[in-house]
């Protein structure tokens, strides 16, 4: 379980790096947030995924403690 949390919170941390760096009409076709012809980034959807995956990794070294 602990492998899995750490994964899923690193996962999340790529996910919130492409959000800060690639504009929306860049964007992968299935991440939420991908529209054509925008050139803005989508920082509150990379601030999202940087807190949910932060948490993961919390979460995976405190079940790692047990």
């Amino acid at each position: 379980m602990k492998l899995i949390l750490t994964l899923l919170g690193v996962v999340l941390l790529v996910i919130a790096a492409v959000y800060f760096v690639i504009p929306a009409d860049q964007l992968p076709g299935f991440f939420p947030g991908h529209e054509a012809g925008v050139t803005r980034l989508h920082y509150r959807h990379g601030v999202v995924a940087v807190v949910a995956g932060l948490v993961l990794i919390a979460a995976g070294a405190w079940m790692g403690r047990r």
